[in-house]
């Protein structure tokens, strides 16, 4: 909703150039600059004041439509505007800086000390090696450290914190779940492969030396820049269509007549809809084009593929920029999406040169008539039933698949005490097997507090007495002992030792 007020903001009150800067800096800058931080609060205050009355809303934003919202969602995202509008004042409320280096310090672990070294391996190791050759070190890098992704202006300039990048999620706190505010956003890829890794104008990738001659940051705000160059101009005539005259409305009685405004309309769906669209029939085979992100796979399914129209389009994001994957795991992932998408009732589209970062399919007319109306039919299967029956029969149960575990001879437990952590790992994506061989047995390391018993010890120090079936019994020779050697005090039994 901010994004699209941002970009059908009046020309009079805000530039294109203005626009577009404010977009990148709201969309992928974790600070703001308090110019941005103003236009964030003045416009989320405005929100705040429609959402609870819809006659005004129809009246001063009539692309949008909450009418699908149920009235606890209306009062959550009001709750959600009165946050950004600066309702709970101080910057306190949402520390983006410590927050950016405390989920930075949790994903590195023991390489946080190396984070400049980590950062140059996932990009000229993983992003430049699948296509993303034109972002640059210096703005990678000054991303990973601190949330800055488009430093167009100077960096001291940056010190607000971006709220519209906050989110909450249910923790436990002594066993209690607790409602907690903060970032989980991403911070492996970064938001430069969105807008700056391609561009119709070929002479933004021109590279000289084999370096890129722009910066993907540059790429970005070309190509936003033309984005709401191309909405600030809907509707209106171009020099294409008709003379000059009647371009401008210059001719001989033809009166002046204002721009028309974009005629669409944003609906906003109620959460957890996707499995429930299928059940009014107000939306069976309405769509013609239905967009599923990476993140949002597991949610293609029969019933959503339902609700578009024959002939109509599915495209599916691909994880190839997310940095965490490797090669085999990108591949199982491409083959996982082909597998929903074909069990919801798509073909997949023929392309000279298949891409790597969407994948494309299209629903038929003869699909779309047994499976929709199987789908309507039926309520949402469980995950398990949208794996097809060749993974199914091919991948045995887990119980299967731990070998009998066996302790060794002289070792300290039983069998079922033995506990091998990591196994195995079966990835739902693809159906992968990893083995790991447990380590050699050995001794428990004393912790503090814990003392071997006298029983225990002696145990451990002398060897075992061999039983009668393991050979014959050794012979114990006796020699005599001198009567100058000392005889041994013996000690009365004090008890049990152990």
């Amino acid at each position: 909703m901010l994004i699209f007020s941002l970009a059908l903001e009046e020309p009079e009150k805000m530039g294109l150039q203005e626009r577009s800067e404010t977009f990148l800096e709201v969309w992928g800058n974790a600070l703001l600059r308090p110019q941005v931080a103003a236009f964030v609060r003045a416009q989320a205050d405005r929100l705040a004041r429609l959402v609870p009355e819809p006659h005004r809303l129809a009246e001063q934003l009539p692309w949008l439509s909450l009418s699908a919202l149920k009235f606890r969602e209306r009062d959550a995202l009001e709750a959600v505007f009165r946050f950004w509008a600066g309702g709970e004042k101080g910057p306190e409320v949402f520390p983006m800086s410590r927050l950016w280096d405390s989920r930075l310090r949790h994903y590195l672990g023991s390489r946080y000390d190396a984070r400049r070294g980590v950062s140059d391996w996932d990009l000229h190791m993983k992003l430049h090696d699948r296509g993303a050759r034109v972002i640059h070190t210096r703005e990678f890098r000054r991303w990973r450290d601190t949330g800055v992704a488009f430093e167009l202006r100077d960096s001291s300039a940056y010190h607000v914190p971006n709220r519209t990048l906050a989110s909450g999620r249910l923790l436990s706190h002594h066993g209690e779940r607790v409602a907690a505010r903060g970032y989980w956003g991403d911070i492996a890829t970064g938001p430069f492969v969105a807008f700056g890794i391609e561009a119709d104008d070929e002479s933004l990738l021109r590279t000289s030396n084999g370096q890129p001659v722009k910066t993907a940051s540059e790429i970005t705000q070309h190509n936003v820049t033309e984005l709401f160059r191309e909405v600030a101009g809907w509707g209106r005539p171009t020099a294409n269509h008709g003379t000059p005259e009647q371009v401008h409305g210059e001719g001989p009685g033809s009166p002046e007549r204002a721009a028309p405004s974009p005629e669409f309309t944003v609906h906003f769906l109620p959460l957890g809809s996707a499995q429930t669209l299928h059940h009014k029939s107000c939306y069976e085979g309405r769509f013609q084009l239905l967009y599923v992100a990476c993140g949002m796979v597991h949610l293609l399914s029969p019933d959503l593929g339902a609700c578009v129209a024959p002939g109509g389009h599915l495209i599916v994001e691909l994880a190839r920029y997310l940095v965490d994957l490797r090669q085999e795991q990108l591949q199982g992932f491409s083959a996982r999406v082909g597998e929903l998408a074909q069990a919801a009732g798509f073909t997949p589209q023929n392309q000279d040169r298949p891409s790597e970062t969407f994948a494309r399919f299209y629903k038929s007319g003869d699909s779309a008539c047994l499976r929709s109306h199987a789908a309507v039919q039926s309520t949402t299967p469980p995950p398990g039933a949208l794996v097809p029956p060749s993974v199914q029969s091919a991948t045995p149960p887990p119980d299967a698949l731990v070998p009998p575990l066996e302790c060794p001879p002289g070792s300290l437990g039983r069998p079922e005490e033995t506990k091998v952590p990591g196994a195995f790992k079966v990835t739902p994506d693809a159906p992968l097997l990893t083995l790991q061989a447990p380590l050699a047995p050995s001794l428990p390391p004393a912790s503090p507090g814990l003392s071997l018993s006298m029983a225990d010890k002696r145990a451990a120090r002398l060897p075992r007495r061999p039983r009668s079936d393991a050979g014959p019994p050794l012979t114990t020779v006796r020699t005599p002992r001198s009567r100058t050697q000392r005889k041994s005090p013996r000690f009365p039994p004090r008890g049990n030792c152990s």
